[in-house]
């Protein structure tokens, strides 16, 4: 009888635990004082249609190892796609040269043992449903996106496609203090480009929704008509003049807000001295109505596992508390560079040093809904989509091309494009005066509508 897919790859799955048992047992008996295996399998599927057609189509599954061995202060990694025995070996031997014409690092190392663990409640990473997914159903989808979009007004006259990507696959994660773990997740989305034309002008935008499983994504009619709303809503863009206004971001936008406060709380910036808030821990940093969550444990988000990629357990940590900084996210070695304990952030690929990742890193919301934070402003900037890169971590410096909608007198009005936002992401946080309902997980990193008080808009 036959083994069914899913079979198939526990099986494989169970052979690669051994591969990286063998890969940590082989680099210690060649005298490494440490080791750390990393083996990723998975396979992944992207359809891009546009007007309808097919436009691009790819399909593959890829396996990979990773090793990092320690040579008394000593480290050095290798890869490998090939998990043969003889290129296990090669992986090993590679790790171990490298190791060898390294510099000494007195923080180097791996966790200590009694750090080392992992969540056993099914945190709903893997849904089968991905994987049963026919490549035609999902063909389907991305078309019938597009054809709602395309539907929705005449005055969407084209596309630039729509897409449905997806993955299924593991990690294991073994070292030689005894850890070892393997966890399974699926995820799947669906997103589209309509372009709209009006009086000679065009504009496009996006929409898109992502989630572990097809039954928990939007529509593919939603997500076509959420689309195509928003690139009508961008026609006739004006210019403002120069003024100190307040400005509303979205969910989307203000997500990317988090992602450099993120940056700024990563134990790597903090011990180099590149964060602005570099020293202040335990200090009033952002308003009282501002809480902060990392949280690696929360079930079905993109941002869980059961470990970090040191084998240490993810968990809930208070980022920011009350408009209190609370703590720093580290992995071992920013740790023990700041003198403190991992908060379970490693993150890394296949190969290198771990750096500093985040689990579910996001604001806690509020309890008014964004309509009624924008019928609460006279005037003031609705920020739909964010351009640049001018952030400066070190000072909080903030600058960054802006296109959204104007409020006026509490109402959404007419389009604006061609205008700066700036400020200090230090003013940021301490003048957000208003916290939306709306957090919902596209990713990641999530935040609900956030409204700042006042920012500079340059404009004419």
């Amino acid at each position: 009888m036959r083994p069914s897919s899913n079979q198939a790859i526990l099986d494989a799955s169970v052979c690669l635990e051994d591969l990286a048992l063998q890969a940590i047992e082989l680099a210690c008996k060649a005298g490494a004082t440490g080791a750390e295996c990393t083996i990723i399998e998975g396979n992944e599927f992207s359809v891009k249609v546009r007007m309808g057609e097919i436009e691009a189509l790819t399909e593959a599954g890829a396996r990979g190892a990773g090793l990092r061995v320690l040579w008394g202060q000593q480290s050095g990694s290798s890869y490998t796609s090939d998990l043969s025995e003889e290129g296990i070996r090669r992986m090993v031997e590679a790790a171990l040269t490298l190791a060898k014409i390294t510099s000494p690092d007195p923080f180097a190392g791996l966790p200590d043992p009694q750090e080392l663990g992992q969540l056993n409640s099914d945190l709903l990473l893997y849904s089968p449903a991905v994987e049963e997914l026919s490549a035609a159903e999902k063909i389907a989808l991305a078309q019938q996106a597009e054809a709602a979009a395309l539907g929705f007004d005449p005055r969407i006259v084209n596309s630039d496609g729509a897409s449905f990507d997806s993955y299924f696959g593991s990690r294991i994660f073994a070292n030689s203090l005894g850890f070892l773990g393997r966890y399974r997740t699926s995820s799947c989305s669906l997103s589209v480009v309509p372009v709209a034309r009006q009086n000679g002008d065009m504009e496009r935008d996006y929409w898109y929704t992502a989630a572990r499983s097809p039954e928990r994504l939007e529509s593919p009619e939603v997500v076509g008509q959420k689309a195509a709303a928003r690139a009508l809503r961008r026609l006739g863009a004006r210019k403002l003049d120069t003024q100190r206004v307040p400005v509303v971001f979205e969910p989307r936008t203000a997500q990317t807000l988090l992602g450099h406060i993120f940056e700024a709380v990563s134990g790597e910036a903090v011990y180099r001295g590149e964060s602005f808030l570099a020293g202040k821990l335990g200090e009033s940093v952002a308003a009282p109505a501002i809480t902060l969550l990392d949280d690696g444990t929360m079930p079905g988000l993109f941002g869980t596992s059961p470990f970090d990629d040191e084998g240490v357990p993810t968990r809930r940590t208070p980022v920011i508390q009350n408009g209190v900084l609370q703590n720093y996210l580290l992995n071992t070695y920013a740790a023990r560079k700041l003198g403190m304990k991992t908060t379970g952030n490693a993150a890394r690929g296949l190969t290198g040093n771990p750096g500093v990742g985040h689990g579910n890193f996001y604001l806690q919301p509020g309890s008014i809904p964004p309509e009624e934070i924008i019928r609460r402003l006279p005037r003031g900037l609705y920020v739909t989509e964010l351009l640049g890169f001018g952030v400066n971590l070190v000072t909080g410096d903030y600058s960054r091309g802006a296109a959204g909608v104007w409020i006026e007198q509490g109402e959404l009005t007419y389009a604006v494009s061609e205008v700066t936002i700036a400020s200090t992401l230090q003013e940021i946080l301490r003048n957000i005066e208003a916290v939306g309902s709306d957090l919902e997980f596209r990713g990641s990193i999530a935040a609900p509508t956030l409204l700042i008080s006042e920012m500079t808009l340059s404009g004419k």
